[in-house]
């Protein structure tokens, strides 16, 4: 096995349950990863769709080189909307800073014009369900990955609280049918506003807040995810993400991952390491 793929599986191994191995991007598609990017910067583009979900106004594309093809999603939101800050330049941002910490959940995007205006484009993940879909249809999630797909909602809670997604919803919180998790639309995130610097979206002490007005907890996290986060500095993620975030976002990112690893400690000194960290 070529020892970049070796890497890749050893830490994914990590990452989840022995006894569950369930990778979200599996190894092969994560080695796969700047096949894929090429193919989305210059495959032909042969038809489109629109979604028809989302306020962004996605559209589903069909990329062709000779006998290949592939769908991905395009989107362009840009500036204030429906009251919100967009920018299609998160999506590649996001994509980035996952590889950088080996999160390994969010599929590959490219920047990419189409129809004269220039956008993300995304490789489209085939997933079986959303999470909206499990809840409104009330689908039973087997006990033997219960436990591994409550570790993914976890993480991603932190991995939102890191980048200030201000706009994880039940709708782009996506599964295989191996129960793998998928995660989507990134185009509300990296704020940096003293609002998200102060807090984390999600924690003890964070923004979002359920119904009765209890926090949203990452009651557990790998150790490497962790360690990751901790090997993080501007540098580092300037050189990732170019010109896909300005300077004052990435010192946000800075900010916040000190507050998220205050947020770990303190769970550690109050549960112990070990109820914590895996």
């Amino acid at each position: 096995m070529h020892a970049n793929v070796m890497r890749v599986f050893l830490i994914i191994f990590i990452l989840l349950p022995s006894s569950n191995l369930i990778a979200q991007f599996t190894p092969e598609e994560i080695a796969r990863r700047p096949d894929i990017e090429e193919f989305l910067n210059s495959a032909e583009i042969v038809r489109w769709e629109e979604i028809g979900e989302g306020v962004t106004k996605p559209f589903r594309v069909f990329l062709r080189r000779g006998d290949k093809e592939m769908k991905a999603c395009w989107k362009n939101p840009s500036g204030i909307q429906f009251g919100f800050l967009e920018g299609w330049r998160y999506e590649i941002a996001a994509y980035r800073i996952d590889k950088l910490v080996g999160l390994n959940m969010i599929p590959p995007a490219v920047e990419r014009e189409f129809n004269g205006k220039k956008g993300a484009l995304s490789y489209w993940a085939e997933n079986k369900y959303s999470l909206l879909k499990i809840v409104e249809q009330n689908i039973h999630i087997p006990p033997s990955v219960s436990a591994a797909v409550d570790r993914m909602k976890y993480i991603t809670r932190a991995w939102d609280s890191l980048i200030a997604n201000e706009d994880r919803t039940q709708q782009n919180v996506l599964y295989t049918e191996d129960w793998r998790t998928i995660l989507i639309d990134h185009s509300r995130s990296f704020r940096s506003t003293k609002e998200f610097t102060r807090k984390l979206m999600f924690g003890e002490k964070g923004i979002k807040k359920s119904g009765e007005g209890k926090p949203f907890l990452f009651r557990t996290l790998p150790r490497i995810f962790v360690e990751n986060i901790k090997r993080l500095t501007f540098e580092g993620i300037k050189q990732a993400v170019g010109d896909y975030l300005e300077d004052e976002e990435i010192r946000a990112v800075i900010v916040r991952r000190d507050l998220l690893l205050e947020a770990i400690e303190d769970m550690i000194r109050k549960q112990g390491e070990d109820k914590v960290l895996y």
